[in-house]
């Protein structure tokens, strides 16, 4: 053992320390004492890289944090400490590779969550980040793969956040289709301009019964109303199916996203460090159903399949 402040190698055993019984050491040089330095595979965090990649797949399929507590016998604090470190570097890695996408049809749509207490219940004091809260997503309709994202309200300043990180990912000229949300037509006007062929699809739902199996929902589509905004979109292509389809997959893999439950969101920050995970993930690592390699690989970004361990430790 080499001591850790004047770098000589003669050490000897002198004890432990702490509950968990570390072994300490003594210098015979400089008399220092010292227990032998804990690796840190995750930047702050001591949890090995092996549990703690095991808990937040074990996030990523769905299980909520208290019962990945019962599971792995991980602290949920510490579960929520290493999804925001994670968070972060997925963040880092998504922000890096996600440019010059080869992306000619982009679906955009907003997924609704909530933080704390929803907006119904919210007082006047409640701060600010309560309530109802949207992920923005654009996905490639041919790859799947997730172009941009972005967490927070349905709002004009959100809206421009969100396509302009969009506009940055894809260069070249591309068809667009969104909801009828009117937020939408400013920020593409004037960050996308004639770089876009726009066009809404606006879904008109019957009324669902009050009591039965359609007691909960928004009822059945009785119309498809195709509009086109900008350049000249193609019909065929008009569609937002693709990205409510992975709205549904989203839901499925985060618990936070889960209606009727009690696995919400708490604090605004979490919800932002598990999107960013979630979708890091969701274009490197998992493979998608119907092409059968990920997104990344589809859109020609990355040449295998990631695990895990590579997107918290490559990044």
């Amino acid at each position: 053992m080499t001591c850790i402040k004047c770098q000589h190698g003669q050490t000897k055993r002198f004890g432990y320390v702490g509950k968990q019984r570390v072994p300490r050491y003594r210098c015979l040089f400089c008399k220092t004492t010292f227990v032998e330095p804990r690796v840190k595979p995750l930047d702050r965090h001591y949890t090995p890289l092996d549990k703690a990649t095991q808990a937040l797949s074990m996030m990523l399929e769905g299980c909520s944090v208290r019962s990945i507590e019962r599971l792995t016998g991980v602290h949920r604090d510490t579960i929520l400490a290493l999804m925001n470190t994670a968070g972060e570097k997925a963040a880092t890695a998504f922000d890096a590779l996600v440019r010059n996408v080869p992306a000619h049809r982009v679906q955009a749509d907003e997924v609704w969550c909530f933080v704390h207490t929803k907006e119904m219940r919210l007082r006047t004091d409640d701060p600010a980040e309560w309530g109802h809260t949207w992920v923005w997503i654009a996905l490639d309709a041919d790859s799947k793969m997730v172009i941009s994202y972005h967490v927070g309200k349905r709002e004009a300043a959100d809206a421009f956040r969100f396509i302009e990180d969009l506009g940055e990912r894809v260069n070249h000229r591309f068809q667009l289709t969104t909801d009828g949300l009117r937020t939408y037509l400013e920020p593409i006007e004037t960050v996308l301009g004639m770089r876009v062929d726009y066009a809404t699809l606006v879904k008109v739902f019957a009324t669902p019964a009050n009591t039965g199996p359609d007691w909960y929902g928004t009822g059945k589509i009785r119309d498809l109303i195709p509009n086109d905004i900008i350049g000249t979109p193609d019909p065929e292509h008009i569609s937002t199916s693709y990205v409510e389809r992975s709205n549904l997959t989203l839901r499925m893999h985060l618990r936070r996203f889960t209606r009727l439950t009690n696995g919400f969101t708490k604090k605004l920050d979490n919800l932002k460090a598990a999107v960013a995970l979630y979708m890091g993930w969701y274009n490197f690592c998992r493979v998608h159903g119907t092409i059968k390699v990920t997104p990344a690989m589809e859109a020609g970004l990355t040449d295998h399949v990631w695990n895990l361990e590579e997107l918290l430790i490559g990044s």
